[in-house]
């Protein structure tokens, strides 16, 4: 300890230099800033004493210290006073330069409870490391993160007693930050390469050795162990599809692949079967820090569901060009024999039964082609859910037998030979007749159109009382169908091959027909065949009734003229050889016929005339026929006339509109004579009743 004359010594003693000079305070010599404020600070109230009476040992620690370019201190003696060099300065902050001498305790006591036990070890005589130790210092007036590496070395007195403690160190705190910054961008790289939608996986080396994979690579490859494995190795069925090839191209010249809806077939199933998948994916090449190519990033997406719907869409838009060409064939063959028929009659030149000829010619193609129109619009009724079905208790013996009837003419012409194998006992099921002969006909059609002339059709009815079914069956020894085909058979506009023989074509649209109706009466359609050539079989079953029919409908007059009696009727139709061949028709049966092209010129002649009934086409040029029947009715000369929309539209939302507009009723273009007559049939009625 310092005796009184030490500690009254003033800062400026001229003793001091003396001492510099004589060597007593050579090793505060140098030392910077800080070795200079050591020279002139007051000691007089500091534990140590001066300088000049500081121990050997002290002496030369302080010495290496201060010529030290390394963040250092001295502890020393029983209260620890600190002293410390240049490079420590900014370990201290605003602590300098009023730390020279102090405590240790007072300089840093908000982080003594973390380094206390370390010094406790070094006074023990134990040295003592730490690395990258967090402490929160307050140097600069907040508390403030910090990281350290340090050791605390003893320091023996003279005496061999442990003196104080000399500390090295090292402030990492901007290392530690920016590796932890680091690590939060890894890991927020980990996350977001663990849950991004498309594949990714980083392969390594030229072995491509798989050092990681996100959930959706381990996704596509059936969630099987992988990492660490080589590509070949981890996915051996995908050898000789290409894509180890392109691996080893992209790592030998280190030019990235691109790749658009690749096929690839995986195993994703232990002992499972190859799935065919589609990718879209780069191979990316990655590079070390020399340049050279050290791995492969691939990264892509399975885009197998849209290209099977590209697929589907190309299909259907394959389907839908045959569609058009199937119906630009189908009208043409009816209107060829109508137009010949008609520039027939044009002539003059011909006998009664010419005329007739060619006017059974005209009506029977038109027929067709009215078929046709009405099996399209059936499609676009049942797959919009419109069909309403009007069902009654019947004999499906009936049925067939009323479906037969209609096809008859068919199967004659092409010299078929047709067994019936009707069930014994009544085949008792809930329908609409209307729509159960219209499937069986379609099936029986199908039969005669597809078997060469001279063929055989079975046609059988089984009842299973027990199963609650019965099952209609139609055989035939016809062109067969494909195994290809075969699956989708029931699907719009598929259709067998055409072959040269058959006189009659179609839509396509038959069968999902059929196929539909079905289903809304409950029951399924299965089509067999055993191939090209070997025939075909289709089996309807529906559910059977255990009670007898409580009726059956009368069957469905066949066309012709009903007495209506005469009539006053006008047609107005902006189509001037329809309008004047409709009046033409009903001027033969009797009915005063007037003829307007438009609503204005209807408008003006009803008011006039006032007819009994106005047959008006919907599209007229100047005002839709709605808004001439809401006129009509608006005129108190025709208030009470009856209304007949005859139009191409035929829609359920069209019949709705009608009603909505005033009109009585909703016939589609080409209506039948038989029923334009029954309209007529029903004002005639009602008018002898109103005159009785």
């Amino acid at each position: 300890m310092p005796d009184d004359d030490q500690r009254t010594r003033p800062p400026d003693d001229p003793q001091d230099k003396i001492d510099c000079v004589s060597g007593a305070l050579m090793f505060l010599s140098g030392g910077g800033e800080v070795g200079a404020m050591m020279r002139a600070h007051d000691w007089s109230t500091s534990p140590l004493g001066h300088p000049r009476d500081w121990p050997q040992a002290l002496r030369t620690v302080v010495g290496l210290m201060l010529n030290s370019k390394f963040p250092m201190f001295v502890a020393w003696g029983p209260e620890l006073a600190f002293l410390y060099n240049d490079s420590y300065r900014d370990v201290l902050g605003e602590k300098h330069p009023q730390a020279l001498g102090r405590r240790f305790y007072d300089i840093w006591s908000e982080i003594w409870d973390d380094i206390h036990p370390l010094i406790e070890r070094a006074l023990a005589g134990e040295a003592t490391y730490a690395d990258r130790l967090y402490l929160e210092m307050n140097r600069h007036g907040y508390d403030e993160p910090t990281w350290f590496t340090f050791s605390y070395s003893p320091v023996r007195d003279e005496s061999g007693r442990i003196a104080g403690m000399y500390c090295a160190c090292v402030e990492v705190t901007e290392q530690v930050l920016a590796e932890k910054y680091r690590e939060e961008e890894n890991e927020r790289f980990r996350t977001l390469f663990e849950q991004a939608p498309g594949i990714m996986a980083v392969l390594r080396g030229p072995e491509h050795v798989f050092e990681l994979t996100n959930q959706s690579y381990l996704q596509l490859v059936g969630h099987r162990h992988i990492i660490g494995k080589s590509a070949r190795e981890a996915l051996p069925e995908v050898a000789g599809q290409g894509f180890f090839e392109l691996l080893d191209r992209v790592y030998s010249t280190g030019e990235p692949f691109v790749g658009h809806a690749l096929p690839l077939r995986l195993q994703r199933e232990p002992e499972g079967p190859l799935e065919q998948r589609y990718l879209d994916f780069v191979y990316q090449p990655i590079r070390d820090a020399n340049g050279a190519v050290s791995g492969i990033f691939v990264e892509g997406s399975d885009v197998t569901a849209r290209k099977l719907i590209e697929d589907e869409l190309r299909a259907a838009n394959r389907q839908k060009d045959q569609f058009l060409a199937m119906l630009a064939h189908e009208l043409r063959n009816p209107l060829a024999p109508i137009m010949t028929a008609a520039q027939l009659l044009k002539l003059g030149r011909h006998d009664p039964k010419s005329v007739s000829n060619a006017s059974e010619i005209i009506a029977r193609q038109a027929a067709h082609m009215t078929d046709l129109v009405n099996d399209l619009l059936d499609v676009s009724r049942v797959t919009r859910g419109l069909v309403t079905l009007e069902k009654d208790e019947l004999d499906l013996n009936v049925i067939v037998a009323a479906a037969v009837e209609q096809v008859r003419p068919l199967i004659d012409a092409r010299r078929h030979a047709l067994t019936l194998q009707m069930s014994g006992q009544p085949a008792h099921v809930l329908g609409d007749r209307t729509r159960l002969v219209q499937v069986i006909s379609n099936i029986l059609n199908n039969a005669a159109k597809y078997t060469a002339p001279g063929g055989r059709i079975v046609l059988d009815v089984a009842v299973d009382a027990d199963q609650g079914r019965v099952t209609v069956t139609v055989s035939d020894s016809g062109v067969g169908i494909a195994p290809e085909v075969l699956p989708y058979i029931f699907d719009l506009f598929t259709q067998a091959e055409r072959t040269p023989d058959r006189s009659q074509g179609g839509l396509g649209i038959g069968l999902a027909l059929v196929k539909s109706l079905i289903a809304l009466h409950g029951g399924t359609v299965h089509a067999r065949s055993a191939g090209i050539g070997q025939g075909s079989q289709f089996s309807l079953c529906l559910p059977c009734l255990a009670a007898p029919p409580a009726r059956q409908p009368a069957a469905a007059g066949t066309a012709g003229q009903v007495d209506a009696g005469h009539l006053r009727v006008m047609v107005v139709d902006d189509n001037v050889d329809a309008a004047q061949m409709l009046a033409a028709l009903l001027e033969v049966q009797g009915h005063a016929v007037s003829v307007e092209y438009d609503a204005g010129g209807a408008l003006a002649r009803a008011r006039a005339e006032r007819p009994d009934v106005l047959l008006l086409d919907i599209g007229l040029p100047d005002m839709d026929g709605y808004e001439l029947a809401r006129r009509l009715r608006s005129q108190p000369e025709n208030a009470g006339a009856t209304l007949v929309a005859l139009t191409g539209y035929g829609q359920h939302q069209d019949r709705e509109e009608a009603e909505q507009a005033g009109f009585d009723h909703h016939l589609v273009k080409p209506a039948d004579l038989n029923q334009v007559n029954e309209v007529l049939a029903q004002v005639e009625a009602r008018r002898h009743v109103i005159s009785r």
